[in-house]
């Protein structure tokens, strides 16, 4: 909203407006307002979760410390979500399709995970909203998007191509008109792009439109496995927070580069125009973060719930769609991914050795992974993994996790380069 203020401000040759202009000021105001929703609104929102009771309820988990978190509030995605779409809508361009589709997402999960929260908390049934009705409506939100990014004349891009000189990259050109594309970056190749089409070719004169097909698939299918994963990882103080933030930079950057010709073509990507100004939208999501992290940091006074966990997991899976990013995930989510693979694992060898021994075996300790470090390696679980023998702290668990993300991060973003 306060980009066409000062647009027609700068109309007026008012001093300072044109400074709106920039997306990277525009950015940099929406991550410190976003910044400061989270601590100072966030503290009223604590106190009125406080007030009303909305206590987080602890399962009996064996764990040092679980209990010292009975009561805390829950809920407290509220913080983020509202954090978010108030900078966004104070600093964005509003027309920008791909700002749309990020606030649609935004509230669509955040009503989802809220739901979740409230059966949870006010029906007093743990179990929360079914399983079913959580992956229909993150289907439904993958089919918008998927079908947003098939229809709308808005969202299209410029595809790279390489001029080669004794099969050395002399130049990166664009094509001269904005296509559709079903192409993506794909790390550690020499060309940079994957087409879906590719794996329809078969089909003849019907694989463009198997290849739409296809992409609106595999964006269900990261809508739904990202927002679960962000889910699964939620179970430690300010670690689905902090890993959140440390995304949302790298995608900010990459919403940038892409966005920008000049960067697109030193890096050989696929220029996406209009696509820088969703680094606005990444800059209000990692303020939001940081400001939520001010009191979810160990010891939480404020946990996010679904509300929270389901929403920046979507968000993080919808964003990377958008800027054609969504192969890097696996690298960029590593923490994410890695928790919800050790819980589909675990289950999985759970079952079949009780199948074939009749004695049910773990492969950790306890899922999702971060939970494996909290238990002391004694033999007293049967587990492969025993190690590391004595428990560790929690705030020990999720410093290295953040590191790790960051450390992800920065692979990610070299994977542009190294191919």
């Amino acid at each position: 909203m306060l980009y066409y203020l000062f647009d027609y401000l700068d109309k007026l040759d008012f001093p300072g407006a044109g400074m709106f202009q920039y997306v990277m000021f525009r950015s940099a105001m929406a991550a410190i307002f976003s910044l400061l929703i989270g601590i100072f609104v966030g503290k009223k929102i604590i106190l009125r979760l406080q007030k009303k009771q909305i206590g987080e309820t602890i399962r009996n988990l064996d764990l040092e410390g679980q209990y010292s978190k009975r009561g805390t509030p829950t809920m407290g995605g509220i913080i983020i979500i509202l954090s978010i779409l108030v900078s966004t809508l104070l600093f964005g361009k509003l027309e920008n399709i791909y700002i749309i589709l990020m606030l649609v997402s935004t509230v669509w999960l955040g009503l989802l995970g809220f739901a979740d929260d409230y059966i949870k908390v006010f029906k007093k049934d743990k179990e929360g909203l079914k399983g079913k009705i959580k992956v229909v409506a993150q289907i439904g939100l993958g089919l918008i998007v998927g079908l947003t990014i098939l229809c709308s004349p808005e969202i299209v891009v410029r595809e790279n191509r390489e001029v080669r000189v004794n099969n050395i990259i002399e130049e990166v050109v664009y094509q001269t008109e904005d296509v559709k594309t079903t192409s993506t970056t794909i790390p550690f190749m020499k060309n940079n792009n994957f087409d879906y089409k590719w794996l329809v070719n078969w089909m003849g004169d019907y694989a463009d439109e198997a290849a739409w097909i296809v992409f609106i698939l595999v964006v269900i299918l990261i809508v739904t496995a990202v927002s679960n994963s962000a889910n699964l990882t939620d179970g430690l103080d300010g670690l689905t927070s902090g890993s959140s933030a440390i995304i949302g930079v790298a995608l900010g950057i990459l919403a940038y580069v892409s966005g920008r010709v000049d960067f697109a073509s030193y890096l050989n990507i696929m220029h996406i125009p209009g696509g820088d100004e969703l680094m606005v939208f990444a800059s209000a999501f990692v303020g939001a973060c940081v400001g939520f992290l001010w009191y979810n940091a160990y010891p939480a006074q404020v946990f996010m719930g679904d509300t929270g966990s389901l929403t920046l997991g979507g968000i993080i899976g919808v964003f990377a769609v958008l800027i054609h990013k969504e192969l890097l995930l696996p690298i960029l989510c590593g923490v994410f991914f890695v928790e919800a693979l050790s819980v589909i694992a675990q289950v999985t060898y759970f079952k079949y050795t009780k199948k074939k021994l009749g004695v049910g075996k773990r492969i950790f300790k306890m899922t999702p992974l971060h939970h494996h470090y909290q238990k002391p390696g004694n033999g007293s679980i049967d587990a492969l993994i025993q190690k590391p023998f004595a428990p560790l702290a929690e705030p020990k668990i999720v410093s290295r996790f953040w590191l790790v993300g960051m450390i992800l991060v920065v692979l990610t973003l070299a994977t542009l380069k190294m191919r």
